[in-house]
């Protein structure tokens, strides 16, 4: 299966949010605080780990 931008993007959302859900349902944290503090932290985190297996990808594919 070969990724494309709107493929990413699914796959990205969905991850992000089973554990928002998670967090959310569970009663460790309040709602709002999941959403408020947690939500964006795992979106910029995400983010950031998306755009180095990119590089890391055009690094295996380069051959070098």
């Amino acid at each position: 299966m070969e990724f494309d931008l709107p493929k990413t993007a699914a796959v990205f959302i969905v991850i992000i949010a089973i554990g928002v859900g998670g967090l959310a349902a569970s009663p460790m944290m309040a709602a709002a605080t999941v959403l408020m503090m947690v939500a964006p932290s795992m979106i910029a985190f995400g983010l950031i780990m998306l755009a180095l297996g990119v590089k890391h990808g055009e690094y295996r594919a380069a051959g070098r």
